[in-house]
């Protein structure tokens, strides 16, 4: 039988459901592993967007992490909203609570558009999460600011999750969504090489939390003892349907199936 697979999940609330916290439990229960917390902040928002942020005490937020790692124990970490540099520092101490593997999100815009992170947290990113992931996982604007790179092509992706690796994340999964085109490539990258994953762009507005939907998706096989390139691919795989399956909910960005897999295929 498949590990069940712990997954502490240090991130912001999502009232909408979609993204956040809320993604990250349904992504890695449908992926038979089991979802722990840590919230960073509660939000107010909807498919439409972002309209208040209320950030957790940092002394709850380490209380939380610390709660759960001394009883029920992680075999993975996700971290995706973080807010400003002193959650940031904070944050990167509950990682160094752990043995265990950490997939970091940078989480820095939700999909309308509103700020997740402070600018002048992105240093603390660079400087602490960067070197503590077992997986980064940037979209392109991510990336951007983390490297100082334009990003506008693939060959640019990989320049810039070359730059990453270099500031010490262990593997780099390069986002490619917000590229032109009409196929989507996203590349993973580590010291020994890179794979690729490229499927045609799905045309539709229900895009949202696919983000936090990956990350976590990662973390699940990770925290199961999938080899990375086979986490990376069944979440891959995973997200490519739970969009392809969206409700249609909302009348902005959607929110994605994450329950397919408690259904089946066609």
């Amino acid at each position: 039988m498949q590990p069940l697979g712990r997954v502490l999940i240090i991130a912001g609330s999502d009232s909408g459901g979609g993204a956040g916290i809320q993604a990250d439990i349904k992504t890695v229960t449908a992926l038979g592993g089991y979802a722990a917390t840590a919230v960073t902040a509660i939000t107010v928002q909807n498919t439409l967007g972002v309209t208040g942020v209320h950030p957790i005490p940092l002394d709850i937020v380490e209380a939380q992490a610390r709660a759960v790692l001394d009883d029920i124990g992680a075999d993975a970490l996700k971290t995706g909203m973080l807010g400003d540099s002193a959650a940031v520092e904070t944050v990167a101490g509950i990682l160094d609570l752990s043995p265990a593997p950490a997939v970091v999100d940078p989480v820095m815009i939700a999909k309308g558009g509103a700020a997740l992170l402070t600018p002048g947290a992105v240093g603390a990113v660079q400087r602490l999460m960067v070197p503590r992931a077992a997986l980064l996982t940037p979209n392109a604007p991510e990336a951007e600011a983390l490297t100082g790179h334009a990003i506008a092509t693939a060959d640019d992706l990989r320049r810039a999750g070359e730059a990453l690796l270099a500031m010490g994340a262990k593997a780099v999964l390069m986002k490619g969504g917000h590229l032109d085109g009409e196929r989507v490539t996203d590349v993973l990258m580590t010291a020994a090489g890179e794979t690729v994953f490229e499927a045609e762009r799905q045309h539709t507005r229900h895009t949202h939390g696919t983000g936090c939907t990956l990350a976590s998706a990662c973390a699940a096989g990770l925290a199961q003892g999938l080899p990375l390139t086979e986490a990376v691919a069944r979440a891959w795989a995973y997200v490519q349907e739970a969009m392809a399956r969206a409700p249609g909910l909302g009348r902005g960005h959607g929110p994605l199936d994450h329950a397919w897999t408690l259904r089946g295929r066609p």
